[in-house]
Order: structure tokens, then C-alpha cells, then sequence
């Protein structure tokens, strides 16, 4: 299993949001990079980082930010927030984004999604926000009338190869994973690389992930509040 660090970007600055709300915000660095250097050091290759302006406002504020992240320390880095057509794709992979995770942008605009899919199938992520079994997109206030299998189904046989799914009860909760929702996605869909995220709050939640054969977990809260060290979070790559 892959252990992934994350930054949470908001007006320049590594936050976490509670259950996604944008009115109970922690502040946990004030410089980005010298958190993703903590995680270089630690010995981890790849970062999770979001832009939260992006996620709300559609626009890149948050983008010098992670490109010096990717220049300066010659990292990897997947992210997401406010994806809303192919040119942002573009515009995103160009500046040296590893992957690309889109929520809202494959239900409210699949064609664009599904042009980027076809593309750039290895660095495309469907970010799947669940909410009450239904998948939310918008800011995670509305939610989609087809299944998770439905459009799960539809998308691998579009190429997708890989998803990052957070249930949105757990975000930031510390209140550890939905481990039958990871499990069943897995079981179902075995094909594709399913990244865990969401309340994970301790070491026996990441053994429960690994030893369920879960490809990812994106580990945040978890660590910024000191519930485990980078190197006790190094020690679950594989």
C-alpha cells in the first residue's frame, strides 16, 4: 500500500477544513513548501495536494505554490480543486502535475472528462466524494442520481485506471475510514487503483487498509494533529 502525504491549499497556506467547510478552517503552515520538504526528507516521492480556492472558486490561485513545490523539490504531485474542462487538464499537466484528480467536472461536464480520460488515461484520477452512498460533486452540496456502480462501471470501460474515493461523513473527522465502503469498492472493481481517503486517525487503521489489499490511503489530519509520525506513515510503502 501507498502512503500519500496531503496539503490542503487555501490562499497560500497548508490548512485542513472540517468535513469540507470552509468556516472551520485550521491553519497548520504557513509556507507549503516547507511542509512538502518535511515529507521529501521523510522519504516520500509523491504528494496529495489540493487547492481549496480552486475547489471554490474555479480559479489556480494555489498553482505558483505547487509548481514551486514540483520545481524546488523535484516531487510528484497529484492534485485537485475546481477542474472544470480539458484545458484546465492541459494547463495543469503542462505546469508538471504528475495527476489530475477531477470531481465535479466528470458529472457536470463528462464530456471534457471523458476527452481527458481518453487522452491522458495515466494521469487522469476520478476524485469520487461519496455522501450518503451517492456521489457528490459541487462543492459536495449536490449529489448525482447514478449509482456509484453505474457510473464506476461506465467509466472503466472508458479507460479510467484509477480512483481516489473520500466519504465525506469521515473527512477530517479522525473518526477512521469507511473500511466496508473501501472494501466493497475493491471487491467490485478490482481492476482499479483505489486510493483511500478520509478519516484515517491511527496505525491500526492503516494495517486494516493494507492487510483489505487497498492500493493508497491519503493520510492528512492524522498527521498534522501528531496521531502518527511520517516515518511510522513512511513504513506502509510498498
Amino acid at each position: 500500500m501507498q502512503t500519500i502525504p496531503a496539503i490542503d491549499l487555501l490562499n497560500g497556506q497548508a490548512v485542513r477544513l472540517h468535513k469540507g467547510s470552509y468556516e472551520e478552517v485550521t491553519v497548520y503552515d504557513k509556507s507549503p513548501i516547507n511542509q512538502a520538504r518535511k515529507f521529501k526528507e521523510a522519504g516520500f516521492e509523491h504528494i496529495h495536494v489540493v487547492d481549496l480556492n480552486g475547489a471554490k472558486e474555479g480559479e489556480f490561485i494555489n498553482l505558483p505554490h505547487i509548481k514551486e513545490i514540483i520545481d524546488e523539490l523535484d516531487i510528484s504531485v497529484q492534485t485537485g480543486g475546481g477542474i472544470r474542462t480539458f484545458d484546465d487538464v492541459e494547463m495543469l499537466l503542462d505546469a508538471g502535475l504528475s495527476k489530475v484528480i477531477c470531481s465535479s467536472m466528470a458529472i457536470k461536464n463528462e464530456e471534457d472528462w471523458l476527452h481527458s480520460l481518453q487522452q491522458y488515461p495515466e494521469h487522469m484520477i476520478l476524485g469520487m466524494d461519496l455522501k450518503d452512498g451517492k456521489i457528490a460533486y459541487s462543492g459536495w452540496l449536490e449529489t448525482a442520481e447514478e449509482s456509484v456502480e453505474s457510473f464506476l462501471s461506465r467509466m472503466i470501460d472508458e479507460g479510467l485506471q484509477e480512483v481516489l474515493c473520500t466519504d465525506i461523513s469521515k473527512d477530517g473527522t479522525l473518526a477512521g475510514p469507511n473500511f466496508d465502503l473501501y472494501h466493497d469498492l475493491h471487491r467490485s472493481f478490482p481492476k482499479v487503483r483505489l486510493i483511500a481517503s478520509g478519516g484515517v486517525s491511527s496505525l491500526e487503521d492503516l494495517e486494516t487498509l493494507d492487510e483489505a489489499d487497498i492500493d493508497a490511503v491519503v493520510i492528512g489530519k492524522a498527521y498534522y494533529e501528531g496521531r502518527m509520525s511520517l516515518e511510522q506513515m513512511a513504513g506502509f510503502n510498498r
